[in-house]
């Protein structure tokens, strides 16, 4: 009898399979290529091969037969030859002039796929080669600049008076996406010049956009869905805005469907990577490991076009201090143009960069005052209360020290740095180190008051569906949508139904980006689900005649008080055929209180942060500079782990997508083209490369999230990074303030220390 249900326990905190779990590893989920759609054709890209130049002329070579090939180039844009993003300065089709090696010039389709390789070789290109700028730091064009500031004026009393001054500089270079689906996507033109946009995104409502002013179309005459896709860590962000208008154009052109699927070369050399950086510390310390004040200069490298650089700039700036207390600062950044590839968004989103400077120059700093480098942290990590560099109080869920202490409890860190460190015969030597990072959950400032975003839920005859444009790249977002939405609505998940993204259909829920799916997005479903649940508790009362507060639904049964009334099935039908639909959107409510000032970058830059400690043990070879990583330990504070077993996955994923940027991925330019383009060398870490990872949530709540959940996506990215070269210093004495730390650079380094 439907009586028993109500034994049955809430979702959030249990660990269900995934949604589509099932189907990802039958192979029967359908990818992008996957798909045939009636009538389609193919579609390429013919691109610059030089960094900077003008062009002479485009030509269709005569001696080829081009009967079945459809050629598109800037003059066939009807709107404006633009890519709609924050600054519209990076055309769809190069016109006139290429800033960067790979820039599209024109784009081919047809349906012979052999034909059409065969003929992108015979468009014949002439450019006017131009000097171009390779080196952000002789970089005259600048995309943004920050400046934080805070006891400004005491900072040259503070240096005067130190006990230490301490600086260095560190480097970062840029790291390729490589999730397991390239950049794929299929346009389709309609009646009155409608188009419909099928493909691998993160971001529907970017390309919708995107397209809208490339094409000059209303918006009711788009519709971009998102297909099931194989990764994205921000690497489909932005660039799918690029591929779907060179795709929508060849579609309008050929009058059929025009699928493009990158080459995996073509998509590491062409599209966006991490921000390569530049980052320089001076540092005031008391000699008691006290931090005093800082200044912190930061250059990144955008690329040729604006793209998210700003943004990307702006949390970079924002974290570049860590998780610790400065009475006094003077936090600079910039980021600038050069003649490469544009860089864009990657996991983390510029603070992977300030955060392995920021670690980096406490290990520096903890070995020029001999202080243990964890109780240098203790010591000057956040606490509730804490003041930001910009003035933003830490009212809630702060656990830098929380994570700090179970990341050095379960690694044994005290121990073994120095039992490491007294070892120090051998040619290969053990190490541990640790790094502590905090991120900031969700857009910076009012960027989600601008957003507006909007999710919601509508009746089925069984339970409810889940409505939002936000998308499931793999971290599980239609999985935890629905067991909040089942818990808000007193249902089973099984009883959910998670609608998949199409702008022609659901809200606009804003980007999955900025670890905000979660906190902002699923709190706005949740607030919705509550809505309907207080909607259909009105009717259920109604309907038996029983006071209206006194009915909720528990465990998918409506009880006026203790006593059942009917299964939620049977209000579902009953009210969808005596009053028709019921659908409940609502809109993100920032917190009250949060202040922003984004002309002077002051106050509350983001309502919350996680916060995460890692633990890297490493054994280092000395004759050959190969590093094994042999365990991690992360403690991630999450607020609430609304499904445990995804969120050990993140951090898993997000430790091996860092160590790879600490060890091994270092892109090669030439003359401003990527050289190493291919997975046989652009190295990124394998299962074999994976060490034992141990994830530790600690859950610590913020009081506007979801059950308390803050977000996670981009969290784990942040600190493995600085902790294998604190790691590495504890075993060889050497502090490489350089990514990636391959054995050439350690080597050197260590050569250089005899």
């Amino acid at each position: 009898m439907f009586r028993d249900a109500v034994a049955s326990v809430g979702e959030v905190g249990r660990s269900p399979a995934r949604r589509d779990g099932s189907e990802k590893v039958t192979g029967r989920a359908l990818y992008l290529d996957d798909i045939q759609f009636p009538g389609q054709w193919w579609g390429r890209t013919v691109r610059s091969r030089v960094a900077h130049g003008v062009i002479k002329s485009v030509r269709l070579d005569p001696a080829f037969d081009w009967r079945g090939i459809v050629c598109v180039t800037a003059r066939d844009i009807p709107g404006e030859n633009v890519v709609h993003l924050i600054e519209d300065d990076q055309p769809c089709l190069a016109d006139g002039r290429v800033r960067h090696c790979e820039e599209p010039i024109a784009l081919l389709a047809s349906n012979d796929r052999e034909r059409l390789e065969e003929a992108v070789e015979h468009v014949r290109v002439e450019i006017e080669a131009l000097e171009p700028v390779l080196d952000p730091l002789k970089s005259s064009r600048v995309f943004k600049e920050l400046l934080i500031e805070r006891n400004v004026e005491a900072l040259p009393a503070v240096f005067a008076s130190a006990d230490r001054v301490i600086e260095g500089t560190y480097l970062v270079g840029h790291q390729e996406q490589m999730y397991i689906e390239p950049n794929a996507v299929c346009a389709t033109p309609g009646e009155d010049g409608a188009m419909t946009l099928h493909g691998s995104m993160q971001c529907p409502f970017y390309v919708h956009r995107a397209l809208q002013r490339l094409l000059r179309l209303d918006e009711r005459k788009i519709a971009v869905i998102q297909t099931v896709t194989g990764g994205g860590f921000g690497g489909k962000e932005e660039y799918p805005s690029m591929i779907a208008c060179h795709a929508a154009l060849l579609a309008r052109k050929a009058g059929h469907p025009v699928k493009m699927v990158y080459r995996r070369d073509e998509d590491v050399a062409a599209t966006t990577k991490r921000h390569p950086a530049i980052v320089k510390h001076k540092t005031a310390v008391a000699r008691d490991g006290a931090l005093l004040g800082c200044e912190i200069e930061i250059v990144m490298d955008g690329g040729a076009y604006c793209t998210l650089s700003p943004v990307v700039a702006s949390r970079g700036v924002l974290h570049a201090g860590g998780a610790y207390r400065w009475p006094a600062c003077r936090i600079a950044g910039r980021v600038v143009a050069t003649h490469t590839p544009p860089n864009g968004a990657f996991r983390g989103f510029g603070v992977p960069q300030t955060i392995f400077a920021m670690e980096a120059q406490m290990e520096r700093i903890a070995a020029e005052l001999g202080i243990d480098p964890l109780k240098l942290r203790q010591k000057n990590a956040y606490v509730l209360g804490d003041q930001t560099p910009t003035g933003q109080t830490l009212n809630w869920s702060v656990a830098a020290q929380e994570v700090l202490d179970a990341a050095a409890a379960r690694s044994q860190f005290a121990e073994k740095s120095a039992r490491f460190s007294a070892a120090k015969n051998g040619r290969r030597r053990r190490g541990i180190g640790l790094s502590l990072a905090l991120h900031g959950a969700g857009f910076t400032g009012a960027g989600e008051v601008k957003l507006k975003s909007r999710a919601g839920v509508e009746l089925t005859a069984r339970g409810a569906r889940v409505l939002s444009s936000s998308t499931d790249i793999g971290q599980g977002t239609i999985t935890i949508f629905a067991q909040m939405a089942a818990d808000a609505l007193g249902v089973s998940m099984d009883d959910v139904e998670v609608a998949a993204p199409d702008s022609s259909r659901l809200p606009d829920s804003g980007p999955t980006v900025a670890s905000r799916t979660c906190m902002v997005v699923g709190g706005t479903i949740e607030k919705a689900a509550r809505q309907m649940g207080r909607v259909l508790s009105a009717y259920a009362a109604g309907c038996y005649g029983v006071p209206e507060g006194s009915v909720s639904c528990r465990g998918g049964v409506f009880f006026d008080g203790s006593r059942a009334l009917a299964p939620f099935a049977t209000i579902a039908e009953r009210y969808l055929r005596d009053l028709g639909e019921l659908r409940v959107i609502e809109q993100y409510a920032q917190p009250p209180g949060i202040e922003w000032d984004e002309q002077n970058y002051r106050g509350d830059a983001y309502v919350c942060f996680g916060w995460a400690a890692t633990a890297v043990e490493v054994t280092v070879d000395l004759d050959t500079g190969e590093v094994q990583v042999d365990r991690v330990v992360q403690a991630c504070d999450v607020g609430k782990a609304i499904h445990p077993i995804l969120c050990a996955g993140q951090i898993e994923g997000g430790v091996v997508q860092a160590l790879g940027y600490a060890l091994l991925e270092e892109l090669v330019l030439k003359d401003g083209r990527v050289v190493n383009s291919r997975m046989q060398n652009y190295v990124i870490p394998t299962s074999l490369d994976a060490p034992a990872i141990e994830a530790i949530l600690i859950e610590n709540p913020y009081p506007h999230g979801p059950q308390g959940a803050k977000g996670l996506g981009e969290l784990p990215m942040d600190g493995p990074a600085p902790a294998v070269a604190a790691a590495i210093f504890n075993a060889t004495g050497a502090l490489v303030p350089q990514l990636p730390i391959t054995p050439e650079r350690l080597l050197s380094m260590l050569e250089a220390r005899k």
